[in-house]
């Protein structure tokens, strides 16, 4: 196995962080902080720069807050001057780990995302009932095949900080740069000590992100190699399998959980995981997937009538609701929803 070593010159050269803080100024140029730090931008990247290559460099705590969307969760949002680090420790660290990914794990990378994810899944089912064939004929009335639709349960608090630095320490040999790691692990803490036997990443980070995909590669692997399950996708900690055989499919789930709790330290959500047959439909990645077409979840459509609501109310300024209904027409537009997008577009109007 390829290692590498001498990599944290690359993340605090000041080349390196003028292209991470502009990355960490996109759609946030009109934000006080950003201004902020431009007031005095050499001189502050000067001192990220010097904080870096002295290891004299301590996040500063996080910004936790809580988001309804419609499940509860915690975001937690780091400083901006250390999100600018976070972007100068990916842009080295992404290549190498990009390159050992499997083709269809689609979140939190580039030329990959739900659409790539749903247009695989589409492909997989077809694969797997091959074609809508029974017995050499085309049945339309009739879509054979299954597919293990599973969640890990509370994945992001539950990642175990010394099993994430054993794999990150497979590929990266420069210790300052676990050095740095450590580090952000333990952004919200003053003691260095304390990522011992931690566990947990917060939704919000650019890292965590990208340690999330880092983590759960093992699974990818165990998955494609060890079970040689063919049609698999994952998305963060969502992920299908599909096959014909129901049985089978049981089996890998139970192989797949013990896997989970004996070498990474998760399981599967008990009630989020389940074996579904093909022709009921499959959430995944915000579409409700048939094999014949293709529905926005409720969620989805739900979150956008909201949206229309605080509108009429004065909640949202008219432009910031135009710019989020145009993402949201431009996703939605990939699944069966013409009438639908009239609808609200309908409702709009009486707005108006």
């Amino acid at each position: 196995m390829k290692t590498y070593k001498n990599l944290y010159p690359k993340v605090y050269n000041l080349k390196n962080l003028t292209l991470a803080y502009k990355k960490a100024r996109k759609g946030k140029t009109k934000k006080i902080y950003v201004k902020e730090f431009e007031e005095n931008l050499a001189y502050n990247l000067k001192v990220l720069h010097d904080e870096l290559k002295n290891q004299t460099y301590q996040p500063k705590p996080l910004e936790t807050f809580i988001l309804r969307d419609p499940k509860t969760r915690k975001i937690s949002k780091s400083d901006f001057r250390d999100r600018i680090i976070h972007h100068a420790l990916i842009k080295v660290l992404e290549p190498i780990f990009n390159k050992t990914f499997i083709y269809d794990s689609h979140a939190n990378r580039k030329k990959h995302g739900t659409l790539l994810a749903i247009q695989r899944f589409e492909k997989f089912m077809r694969k797997v009932s091959k074609n809508g064939k029974i017995n050499g004929w085309f049945n339309n009335n009739q879509v054979k095949g299954y597919c293990l639709k599973a969640d890990i349960k509370h994945y992001f608090q539950e990642v175990d900080h010394k099993i994430l630095l054993k794999i990150l320490k497979k590929k990266i040999v420069d210790e300052k740069v676990i050095w740095l790691i450590k580090r952000i692990l333990v952004s919200e803490k003053r003691d260095m000590r304390i990522y011992i036997n931690k566990k947990g990443i917060p939704l919000g980070n650019l890292t965590s992100q990208f340690f999330a995909n880092v983590y759960l590669n093992e699974l990818d692997y165990f998955i494609k190699h060890k079970l040689k399950a063919k049609y698999y996708l994952r998305y963060v900690d969502d992920f299908v399998i599909l096959h014909s055989s129901k049985s089978q499919v049981r089996i890998w789930k139970q192989k797949i959980n013990l896997f989970l709790k004996e070498n990474l330290k998760l399981k599967l959500h008990p009630d989020k995981s389940r074996i579904i047959s093909l022709s009921r439909g499959i959430d995944f990645v915000g579409f409700r997937n048939f094999y014949y077409f293709k529905l926005l979840r409720k969620r989805n459509i739900k979150n956008m009538l909201n949206k229309i609501k605080k509108l009429k109310k004065g909640n949202i300024s008219y432009n910031k609701f135009i710019e989020s209904f145009q993402g949201w027409k431009a996703y939605a537009n990939w699944a069966n929803t013409h009438s639908l997008i009239n609808k609200l577009i309908l409702n709009f109007f009486n707005y108006k």
